[in-house]
């Protein structure tokens, strides 16, 4: 009589086992997030590069990468990448061509392939940019021109509208392009959430996108211009923007004496809540398209 009840029970034991090794699977904590867990996600990292600025942004599957750090730092950013697990760049976007912003631009295109190249436009004659735009020739890379009006769409329903700059560009006293102040400002909008991308804009730019784009300019989160530099984040600018939280990026002890206390200041006078790569290490920003989480490295 045992023998035929293990017989008969047998096929529900054994479903009932797999019943429950499935859900154990399930409710695992391995560390290893499932792949719903990170579906419709969009993941931005302000990169602690050092004195400069680069910052990777990844939705639905394809990656942006907007500047590229100094050229000291250019086997940082390549490691930096690699260990991202980044095995190809969908658009590389470079604001401008000063070298805390193209200095790894060269590194990049030779070690990842690059689908695009986006830029400003503007020209220099130093050898970091001459190099960055003879390895987009040998490479073969698409190129383009970015200027207000323009929009990308850089994955997962995930866009990059483009703010600056705007034509006729901002020249100096000495006739020569105003490099920071043409930088390509853009605000990236994922749903309801949107992060304003400066570059180095100075005052000039920032009064300029708020008289012509005004409300427009709004975002919950804003990469502060120019490294915290006392020459960006004017009052009307942070006003407009009127995000929660700035994220600045720039090297421990460097040179310039960034962030400017002034500008520290205005932020706080806002009621920004402040980030800072010197001080907090790579920042990740980490949203569903309703809401976002800000993580740091570091403390």
């Amino acid at each position: 009589m045992f023998t035929w009840f293990r017989r008969q029970f047998r096929p529900a034991a054994v479903l009932l086992v797999l019943l429950v090794a499935l859900f154990s699977t399930g409710c695992s904590n391995s560390g290893r997030p499932a792949a719903a867990d990170t579906a419709g996600q969009l993941v931005i990292k302000v990169l602690d590069i050092g004195q400069g600025d680069a910052i990777l942004v990844r939705a639905g599957g394809q990656v942006t990468l907007i500047d590229t750090g100094d050229t000291p730092a250019k086997e940082k950013l390549a490691a930096l990448l690699s260990k991202e697990g980044i095995t190809a760049v969908d658009r590389l976007i470079l604001t401008h061509p000063h070298s805390d912003h193209i200095g790894g631009a060269t590194t990049v295109l030779e070690r990842f392939p690059v689908k695009q190249v986006y830029d400003s436009g503007q020209t220099t004659t130093t050898a970091t940019y001459r190099k960055y735009m003879q390895t987009v020739e040998k490479k073969k890379v698409p190129f383009a021109l970015l200027a207000a009006g323009d929009v990308i769409d850089i994955g997962g329903g995930a866009k990059l509208k483009v703010f600056a700059p705007q034509k006729p560009f901002f020249t100096e006293d000495n006739g020569q392009l105003d490099l920071n102040n043409n930088s390509i400002v853009a605000k990236l909008m994922y749903g309801s959430f949107s992060m304003m991308f400066t570059g180095d804009a100075e005052k000039n730019s920032e009064l300029q996108l708020v008289k012509n784009s005004g409300s427009e300019l709004k975002s919950s989160i804003l990469k502060v211009g120019h490294h915290g530099s006392n020459t960006s984040s004017s009052p009307e600018f942070l006003k407009a923007v009127g995000a929660e939280a700035a994220i600045i990026s720039l090297g421990e002890g460097n040179d310039y004496h960034h962030p400017h206390p002034v500008t520290l200041k205005k932020l706080e006078k806002q009621k920004y809540k402040i980030y800072r790569t010197d001080l907090n290490g790579t920042v990740t920003v980490t949203s569903d398209g309703k809401t976002y989480t800000i993580g740091k490295e570091k403390e």
